[in-house]
């Protein structure tokens, strides 16, 4: 049997040198969830997905059963699901999401009902669409310029 044995001594003192350099990130990671809620919020008017695709438009059945008192927009029949958009920050991670859990079966679809996408290009994998990634990736690095 092959045995390797690393030492990674080195290397987990730099990351912990790197680490008391940046500090606390909540900052940071509050620039990022204002930057994806204000992208997710766009798409609403936008009516596409995080990779530019139109949501699909609604089926008959649903467009027969909406009730008089909705706005008659798509993901948006009361406004409360964009409204529940939300961000929480810590000092080393940002969560992104809805405060309403039916936005789970528009960002992955149903049975009989198509994805329309907020927040993820790939749902499954977890994967923001480029520009998404972008703008992330953007953030991050003027913070780290300016450290």
């Amino acid at each position: 049997m092959l045995v390797i044995k690393l030492d990674d001594s080195a290397f987990r003192a730099d990351l912990a040198a790197l680490y008391r350099r940046l500090g606390d990130l909540t900052p940071v990671m509050q620039s990022i969830g204002m930057e994806m809620e204000s992208r997710i919020s766009g798409r609403f008017e936008t009516r596409t997905d995080p990779s530019g695709k139109s949501w699909a438009p609604w089926a008959d059945s649903t467009l027969e059963s909406y009730p008089e008192d909705g706005n008659r927009q798509l993901l948006d029949r009361y406004g409360d699901m964009l409204l529940s958009l939300n961000h929480k920050a810590d000092a080393t991670s940002v969560r992104i999401g809805f405060g309403k859990p039916y936005a789970a079966f528009h960002e992955w679809g149903t049975k009989h009902m198509p994805r329309r996408g907020l927040v993820f290009a790939d749902p499954d994998a977890g994967t923001l669409a480029k520009g998404d990634e972008e703008a992330v990736l953007d953030i991050i690095g003027l913070y780290l310029q300016e450290r």
